[in-house]
């Protein structure tokens, strides 16, 4: 067998055309030597023009017209492309942009509302009102500026013929929204008086398989900051979530295992808490309608639950005397005791201060940075025909200042002036109105006060005041700045 078989196919043409040109000088040069021009130096001479062609034909060929207009293409995509990315926008340009915008609406505002002040200083003013009331540090006085009260509307439904237990109002002040010991749920307008739109609760209660009947009992309702969302308790473990603008229900929340009794969104956002007598603080994300966690650490059913903007609510806990502010993201509780008896309603006047009241008719007064409360007002709604103190049945304040009223069941709503600092609480007015409080709210500005009434305590019927209408109470606040603007 020839060796040559173990060859690889073309070594012989790699070993000739290893060096060309070098053959190629070594030939010419034995020419001029005076040898004879045999078959060599013919071989020599063919291939050269060949090897000299062959560079441009591989030149011709990368130079080709398909090449050219592939260059011209990726040339002109290069162009549009570095133009549209000149013509996109960077995160710090929007930025600028959007402020640039939001400053001139707050400068058309302005303009049109004081029209004989400095605008800059105006712009200046809102701009850090504005900062210091996202960040749950703005302060206003308004309680001491208050000069008198009067009733001005009552709102009254047939289907409300029960005791009114919750109430809920948009954040422009425009729409309210009540519930009673019934199936339906209403809609006011609160320049009018008028019912907008009326929904029946009861073909979207789910029962739980207990086999237990029961009423239609709206304990409570709220409305996110967008008016997107609507969500109500109707007596049972499930949460039912309405839009506000049709009336029409989106969904049914299930979680719980006893009664829900508190419910509230943070502010600016889809995120729900609820607050439940199976002892737990569910958080759900309207976004995804999906649950999110529990915290737990009550000893008994929790009765109530306020968050503000910042990832973090606080509740009471109801029979174990205790208050407690959920810190969500840091995944820990801050514990506060001080009534003597169980806690029924807590309300934050801002992200350091918040104020409670109880069963023992004790109005309290606390800093998020004490255990104990800064100031405690007993017997606040005075001792019923039994000698019991009247339980605080309602609390309600405007934020970030220092305007808070309460209700119970001794005839009156009464107004008050925090002032944490000076750690004391003093009734400013006392406004008459028979028969259980189940419901307070402010508006924006403290102007308007709506009060929940009935002749039955909401979550009971313990007691009950025959004189007492049920009906919402709209009570005008004049207030000497609001006055003036």
């Amino acid at each position: 067998m020839s060796s040559s078989f173990f060859l690889k196919p073309g070594s012989k043409a790699s070993k000739k055309r290893k060096n060309p040109a070098a053959a190629a000088t070594t030939k010419g040069k034995g020419l001029k030597k005076g040898g004879k021009p045999g078959k060599s130096g013919q071989t020599a001479a063919g291939p050269l023009p060949k090897k000299q062609r062959r560079p441009k034909e591989e030149d011709e060929e990368i130079a080709s017209d398909d090449e050219e207009y592939n260059s011209d293409m990726g040339d002109d995509n290069a162009l549009a492309f570095s133009s549209d990315e000149a013509e996109e926008e960077t995160p710090q340009d929007k930025r600028l942009r959007l402020a640039k915008q939001y400053l001139s609406e707050i400068e058309k505002q302005e303009a049109e509302r004081a029209e004989d002040k400095e605008l800059s200083q105006s712009v200046e003013q809102r701009l850090q009102t504005e900062y210091l009331d996202s960040v749950g540090k703005l302060r206003r006085s308004i309680a001491g500026t208050l000069k008198s009260s009067e009733v001005s509307l009552v709102l009254k439904h047939k289907t409300h013929h029960t005791p009114i237990c919750a109430l809920a109002l948009s954040p422009d002040g425009k729409f309210l929204f009540t519930g009673a010991k019934s199936q339906f749920l209403l809609k006011w307008c609160t320049e009018t008086g008028k019912v907008l739109a009326k929904s029946d609760v009861l073909p979207d209660r789910e029962e739980p398989e207990t086999g237990k009947k029961r009423r239609s009992h709206v304990i409570s309702i709220c409305l996110s900051t967008d008016m997107k969302y609507l969500a109500l308790a109707e007596g049972g473990p499930h949460i039912q979530i309405w839009c506000p603008q049709t009336m029409k229900h989106v969904k049914t929340l299930k979680g719980h295992r006893d009664s829900v009794a508190g419910l509230v969104f943070r502010k600016g956002t889809h995120d729900l808490y609820s607050a439940a007598k199976d002892r737990s603080v569910k958080i759900w994300s309207l976004d995804e309608m999906a649950y999110v966690e529990s915290l737990f650490g009550h000893q008994t059913g929790v009765t109530s639950i306020d968050a503000l903007s910042r990832e973090r609510a606080i509740t009471a806990g109801g029979s174990d005397c205790s208050l407690r502010i959920w810190k969500i993201t840091e995944e820990s509780q801050l514990i506060y005791n001080g009534h003597r008896d169980s806690i029924e309603c807590v309300k934050l006047i801002n992200d350091e201060h918040f104020v409670s009241g109880g069963m023992d008719g004790a109005i309290s007064l606390w800093s998020a940075l004490k255990k104990k409360p800064i100031c405690t007002t007993q017997l606040a709604h005075g001792v019923g025909e039994n000698g019991v103190a009247n339980w605080i049945t309602a609390i309600a304040v405007v934020v970030n200042t220092d305007l808070v009223a309460t209700g119970s069941c001794d005839g009156c709503v009464r107004l008050w002036q925090t002032n944490p600092n000076g750690r004391k609480m003093e009734q400013i007015q006392s406004i008459p109105i028979a028969g259980f409080v189940n419901g307070l709210a402010f508006n924006g500005d403290g102007t308007k006060l709506f009060v929940a009434t009935g002749q039955e305590h909401r979550l009971g019927r313990w007691w009950r005041h025959k004189e007492a209408k049920n009906h919402v109470v709209v009570i005008d606040l004049k207030i000497q700045s609001a006055a003036s603007n």
